[in-house]
This record gives structure tokens, C-alpha cells and sequence, in this order.
């Protein structure tokens, strides 16, 4: 009895583990999901400027003249790179309930033994 008590512990810590690791992927998928709506405003203001407007970029505490064509081209790049952070994360989290199941169904598995041989012993101790 004691031996299944500990790997339920065990299992339980490992369950729990589990889910902030799930916690904590939701939570940078959904802050790469801002940054990318962030970059997609940015991009639809670019798509709106004339070809002859002037662009700024801010480096620190100043303000320098950029090109229309290496702004798009930067902000470009960082939408494909948060497309790809993104699709990285939705399959660690699917990873993640995943295993979060399986461990699930382990520690029920456990408990249901636990409490199939605790009844089984009851059983052979009312007889005697």
C-alpha cells in the first residue's frame, strides 16, 4: 500500500510538472500571437504609405530615416519568424496535453488498483 502511495506522489508531481510546463507554453504562444498582430498593424501602415513618404526607425533614444523597402522587408521577416514560433509552440502544447493525459490515465489506473486490492483485503479480513 505504501509503495503505491509513493509512486502516486510521484505520478502527481510528475502531473503537475506537466501542466506548468502546458501553462507556460500557452502563455508565450499567446504573447507571440500579440506580436504578431502588433507586426501585422505595422504592415498594414506600410501597405497605406505612398512610395515617396519618409520612414523612421527609433534605435534607443533616436529617430533614423530607414527605406520603405527594408522596413516591409524587416517586418516581413519577423512575421515569418513568429508564423514559425508559433507553429513550434502549438506542437508543444499539443505535446503537452498529450502527456498530460497519458499521465492522467496512469495515476487513475493506480488508484483504481489501490482501490481494488484495499477492498480485496478488507473482504479477507471480515471473512476470517
Amino acid at each position: 500500500m505504501a509503495e503505491a502511495q509513493a509512486l502516486l506522489q510521484s505520478l502527481s508531481e510528475e502531473y503537475q510538472r506537466l501542466q506548468q510546463d502546458l501553462q507556460s507554453s500557452v502563455a508565450s504562444r499567446q504573447k507571440l500571437e500579440g506580436q504578431r498582430q502588433e507586426n501585422l498593424g505595422v504592415q498594414k501602415e506600410f501597405d497605406a504609405l505612398q512610395d515617396d513618404e519618409t520612414i523612421y526607425k527609433l534605435v534607443g533614444p533616436v529617430l533614423l530615416k530607414q527605406e520603405k523597402f527594408e522596413a516591409e522587408n524587416t517586418v516581413k521577416g519577423r512575421l515569418d519568424f513568429i508564423g514559425s514560433e508559433i507553429t513550434r509552440y502549438e506542437g508543444l502544447i499539443k505535446e503537452s496535453q498529450e502527456k498530460i493525459e497519458k499521465k492522467k490515465m496512469e495515476i487513475f489506473q493506480i488508484q483504481a488498483a489501490a482501490q481494488a486490492g484495499g477492498q480485496g483485503q478488507g473482504e479477507e479480513a471480515s471473512e476470517s
